[in-house]
C-alpha cells in the first residue's frame, strides 16, 4: 500500500531528495519547511534549487516544527514521519543556542506532544539524528582496550596537541563507532540532536508508533546548500576555490570525518521508513570510511582540475571533535544495505554539479568572524 509521508524539513537538501524517492515509489509526500534563507537564500522561489526540487515530487507548506497549527496542518492522512526538521552548524550552535534549542528540542517536542494528545495515523517516525551525539568516537589503546576520550581542551589545542589521549596509554588507535558507543557531544548542535532521538526513541513506542533514529555522519553531494557558511566543509572549498581564494586548514589537517553520499543516505533513510525490520532501530549512516581534511582538499583539487593555496594554521575551534567514524555493521544486518559511493566518485560528481552553479558569495569569513569574537576560533 501507498505511504502517506510527511518530511519536516523536507524543502533542504536531504528531503528534496528524499521526496523523490517515495514519489518515485507512488507514495505521497507532504513537507513542512520553514524555508530559512541561511539555507534556501533571501528568495527561496528562485534561490533555492532543493525547493524546486522538492517542488516536483511533493506538496510543500511554508511553516515551522515550533509551531504546533504548522504542525497540525499537515498531519492529516500520514502514516510515515521523517523528522528532518533542525538547525544545523556545530560552530554557529555554540552561540546562537536558544535558537538552536528551540527548533530542534522545542519543535520535536510539539510534533510529539501533538501526536500524544489527537487522532492520527502515525505508524512510524524516522529521525534524523546526527554522528555529533557521539563527541569523540571510538579508540584503541595500546593494550586492546575500546575507549571513548573526553573532549580536547582549549590549552592542548593551543599547544598543537590536537589528538585525544587516555590515561596511561600510548597513541590511540582511531576504530570505527558503533551504535553502542559512549554518547557525550561536545557542541549545543550535538546536545539538541541527542535529546532529539531520546524524544522521539522514548515517547513515539508509549503512543504505538515505530521509532527509528538515524545517525547521520557528513553527508554531501548535488544539492548541497552553497549559501550557508556554518556547515560543509566540502561546499565552503568549493566555493573558496571557484573564487581563486585560499583554504584555510584548522588544526594539522589530519583531523578526519566519515562523508557519506546523498543517494546512499536517501536510500537508507527511505528503507528505514518502509522496512518492517527497521521498527525500533538505531543505525549510523556513514561510509565507514575515515577521511582527513588534507584529503577533501586534494580530492576536491582533483576534481576541479585546479588548485589555490591552501595553508594548514594550526587554528581551531572549541567544540570540534578530533575524530569519527561510523560502523555500518547494523545498517547492513537491518536494513539490508552498504553505502554504494566512494568518496573520489562522489566528489566528482559533487564538483561536476557545482560548476553549474553560480559562484555563491564569501560569507564563510563572517562565520569564522563570528566564532573569533566570541573566543571559540582560536
Amino acid at each position: 500500500m501507498p505511504h502517506q509521508v510527511l518530511i519536516t524539513g523536507g524543502a533542504g537538501f536531504i528531503g528534496s531528495r528524499l521526496a523523490r524517492r517515495f514519489a518515485e515509489n507512488g507514495d505521497q509526500v507532504v513537507i513542512l519547511d520553514s524555508l530559512i534563507p541561511q539555507v534556501h537564500g533571501d528568495d527561496p522561489d528562485t534561490t533555492s534549487p532543493s525547493l524546486r526540487l522538492a517542488r516536483e515530487h511533493a506538496t510543500v507548506v511554508q511553516g515551522s516544527v515550533s509551531s504546533r497549527e504548522d504542525i497540525e496542518g499537515v498531519l492529516d492522512g500520514v502514516d510515515v514521519v521523517v523528522h528532518l526538521a533542525a538547525e544545523t552548524g556545530t560552530g554557529q550552535s555554540m552561540y546562537e543556542i536558544d535558537r538552536y534549542v528551540e527548533q530542534n528540542v522545542g519543535g520535536t517536542a510539539k510534533l510529539l506532544d501533538l501526536l500524544a494528545n489527537s487522532e492520527h495515523g502515525v505508524s512510524r517516525i524516522v529521525v534524523a539524528s546526527s554522528r555529533s551525539i557521539y563527541g569523540e568516537g571510538s579508540y584503541r589503546t595500546d593494550d586492546g582496550r575500546i575507549v571513548h576520550p573526553s573532549h580536547r581542551s582549549d590549552e592542548d589545542m593551543a599547544a598543537g596537541r590536537f589528538e585525544v589521549t587516555w590515561p596511561d596509554s600510548g597513541p590511540l588507535t582511531l576504530v570505527p563507532t558503533d551504535e553502542d558507543a559512549k554518547i557525550h557531544p561536545s557542541s549545543v548542535y550535538g546536545i539538541t540532536k541527542q535529546v532529539q532521538e531520546q524524544l522521539i526513541t522514548t515517547v513515539a513506542p508509549t503512543l504505538g508508533i515505530e521509532a527509528v533514529s538515524l545517525r547521520y555522519q557528513n553527508v554531501y553531494g548535488p544539492g548541497q546548500s552553497l549559501k550557508n557558511p556554518y556547515t560543509g566543509i566540502l561546499s565552503i572549498f568549493s566555493t573558496l576555490i571557484r573564487q581563486g581564494q585560499s583554504i584555510n586548514i584548522f588544526e594539522d589537517g589530519l583531523e578526519s570525518r566519515d562523508f557519506v553520499y546523498i543517494d546512499d543516505v536517501v536510500e537508507a533513510t527511505f528503507l528505514a521508513a518502509t522496512v518492517p525490520a527497521a521498527a525500533g532501530a538505531t543505525l549510523n549512516v556513514g561510509s565507514g570510511v575515515a577521511t582527513t581534511v588534507n584529503d577533501v582538499v586534494g580530492t576536491l583539487f582533483s576534481a576541479f582540475g585546479r588548485e589555490v593555496p591552501s595553508t594548514v594554521t594550526g587554528q581551531y575551534r572549541l567544540g570540534d571533535i578530533r575524530h569519527n567514524v561510523a560502523d555500518v555493521t547494523r545498517l547492513r544486518e537491518v536494513l539490508g544495505f552498504t553505502p554504494q559511493t566512494s568518496f573520489a566518485d562522489g566528489v566528482r560528481q559533487f564538483v561536476d554539479w557545482v560548476l553549474t552553479e553560480p559562484v555563491e558569495a564569501d560569507t564563510y569569513q563572517r562565520s569564522l568572524d563570528e566564532m573569533a569574537a566570541r573566543k571559540l576560533l582560536k
